[in-house]
């Protein structure tokens, strides 16, 4: 979502103000043994709204889709704001002490730039980055066993090497060595956040069914705009797909 130089030059840190999302869509009911979806998604880079804006939406979605317990959304802006790394996660602990550690499922969202280093994260004059390692020991500590992650950025692909496994579901915007699309300021989502959540994710019956529909609508949208693929991938999650399974 920007030149790999200038995400170089920001590292990343992120600031948030916190917003609590209720469902706003009719609920699809999960398997009959599926618990609830806790949900934390951080818009990290406070320069361009696009990111708090996918942020925002993409919880509302999630909510809208599976039977949820505690949302929490936080984003950057301009003038700076809370949204650490740190405060992710504290964030997440706090939404996994709110959990049932065997039967729900933590469904964390982020939305960035990216680099072959991890997410930018820009609050007015902090910056930050945080690295798959960071992100796979936030996740380990919080002692949910069934998660998913899905990070909107490009070059998020570095990500899965650390992250998935049967316990732990992973999509991403990009491969390891492509840039995504679509980070406008103004814009309400990217190339990604749109097809996956905004429309693959509210008719999907499944998050596989979901990327898949999602992957060849950003396929088809790059090619018609010239753009090298961005190639988004999904990897881990065979013990997680059950449990996010739904119907009309």
């Amino acid at each position: 979502m920007t030149s790999v130089s200038w995400i170089r030059r920001l590292g990343a840190p992120l600031v948030a103000f916190v917003l609590i999302i209720g469902p706003s869509f009719s609920p699809v009911h999960a398997v009959e043994d599926a618990g609830k979806v806790g949900v934390v998604s951080f818009g990290l880079f406070g320069d361009q709204g696009v990111f708090r804006s996918e942020a925002t939406g993409a919880a509302q979605i999630v909510a809208g889709r599976f039977e949820t317990g505690p949302i929490n959304v936080q984003y950057n802006s301009k003038k700076g704001g809370s949204a650490t790394i740190e405060a992710l996660a504290r964030s997440l602990q706090v939404t996994a002490n709110r959990l049932d550690a065997e039967k729900d499922v933590l469904f964390l969202i982020l939305t960035s730039h990216g680099s072959p280093d991890g997410l930018a994260i820009k609050a007015g004059r902090v910056t930050q980055t945080l690295t798959p390692a960071r992100l796979a020991d936030m996740l380990a500590k919080t002692g949910v066993r069934h998660k998913v992650v899905v990070i909107s950025a490009c070059y998020s692909g570095v990500f899965i090497p650390r992250l998935a496994n049967a316990n732990v579901l992973v999509i991403t915007a990009a491969d390891a060595s492509h840039p995504s699309f679509g980070c406008e300021d103004k814009a309400k989502w990217t190339y990604f956040g749109d097809a996956f959540f905004n429309v693959a994710l509210r008719q999907a019956v499944s998050l596989k069914e979901a990327f898949l529909d999602a992957r060849s609508l950003i396929r088809e949208r790059e090619l018609r705009e010239h753009f090298e693929p961005s190639n988004p991938l999904m990897a881990g999650g065979a013990n997680v797909l059950p449990l996010l399974v739904g119907r009309p």
